[in-house]
């Protein structure tokens, strides 16, 4: 008998609206409503509405909770202030990526980590194994949290008139802690301004429901891809691995190479930056109308295989066909013609910047 697929808390949201439903990472998760375009269209130029309840949540507090944070996390807990928020890596003893996550500091000794929703159990367990060394507690809140993200430039404004939220006071990566315990940050995984939203199953459902009823548009899985493809946002799976680097994948300004004690993975990347990578993260437009997919062979133009594509869209903002690539560090460097295999023939490439859109974050 399969296993039975998990359901958010806005699960009957989504089927009343029509939503089209897909599984995703164990979950019953609406891919697209109105359609792909115009979810994504109207994110960019006006404001969506995402359903990320399914993604993880652990604290993690005690005595000694930030030293703990800073040993399994890339980025410098300790620098941080109360009501920030920082994005990073949980990397491996050999330097790859274990998970990419956001640390929210809660109080001097409590942090909220924000997992990827396929690695929830993964990262629960990788976790747990570091706590023998540190007196801390590790509390999994997955099934206390629903979380929405409100996304677009139209989104401060309605956070203000639909759910009674000042949100103004926020800068990008900040967040506040509501009266009833509701997490506000100014984060997002579009390329446009927008918040993140975290409180009780039943609180988030009343907020869904008034931000429909204010006329923001629902948006599904489908535009939350091409959306962060666009931004140069990775994907666990796909930009990101146990065997990717932070630095193959163009992640070097969030890994604190330099912090007190270091961190676990941080020898393994020391020692790759001081040798050279051998692999890098690259954007790519690619000639034609042709998409390419994950998975696909890129080449050189003697027909040599020098990596693959990670992810590929024909954007729908920008108009162009384009894709992320992990090729040879040799073939890194922009304006170097290569070649994508696309089913049974061969295009032409270019390395190009990996992020293809500008994001509109509050400054």
């Amino acid at each position: 008998m399969e296993n039975q697929l998990k359901e958010t808390c806005l699960n009957g949201c989504h089927r009343s609206l029509g939503a089209t439903m897909v599984p995703f990472a164990g979950y019953d998760m609406p891919v697209e409503y109105s359609g792909l375009d115009a979810e994504h269209t109207a994110v960019r130029t006006r404001c969506g509405l995402f359903d990320v309840s399914h993604m993880g949540e652990i604290k993690i507090s005690g005595p000694q909770a930030t030293e703990f944070v800073d040993h399994i996390f890339t980025g410098h807990a300790a620098a941080m202030n109360i009501g920030q928020a920082l994005y990073g890596m949980m990397t491996n003893a050999e330097g790859g990526i274990v998970d990419d996550l956001l640390v929210y500091r809660l109080a001097a000794q409590e942090w909220l980590l924000v997992i990827n929703a396929a690695n929830i159990d993964k990262d629960i367990a990788w976790v747990a194994r570091q706590l023998k060394d540190y007196d801390v507690t590790l509390s999994d809140c997955c099934a206390d949290y629903g979380q929405i993200a409100l996304q677009g430039p139209d989104s401060e404004r309605l956070l203000a008139e639909a759910l009674g939220i000042d949100g103004s006071d926020l800068g990008f990566y900040t967040f506040k802690t509501l009266a009833d315990g509701t997490i506000v940050s100014r984060t997002g995984y579009t390329g446009e301004d927008g918040f993140e939203i975290y409180s009780t199953p039943g609180i988030i459902v009343q907020m869904w429901e008034r931000l429909i009823a204010a006329g923001v548009e629902p948006c599904g899985l489908g535009c939350r891809d091409t959306l962060r493809f666009e931004a140069g946002l990775p994907l666990y799976g796909n930009e990101l691995a146990d065997d990717i680097s932070p630095l193959e994948a163009g992640l070097g300004m969030f890994v604190a190479l330099d912090k007190p004690g270091g961190f676990i993975g941080c020898d393994a990347l020391r020692a790759q930056k001081a040798e050279g990578l051998k692999r890098r993260l690259v954007g790519l437009e690619i000639e034609g109308g042709a998409t390419a997919r994950h998975g696909f062979e890129v080449l050189d133009l003697d027909g040599a295989v020098v990596g693959h594509v990670t992810t590929g869209y024909n954007s729908l903002t920008l108009g162009r066909n384009i894709a992320m690539a992990l090729v040879d560090a040799r073939y890194a460097t922009l304006g170097t013609s290569l070649q994508v295999r696309i089913r049974r023939r061969t295009v032409p490439a270019t390395v190009i910047k990996k992020r293809f859109y500008t994001p509109n974050y509050k400054k």
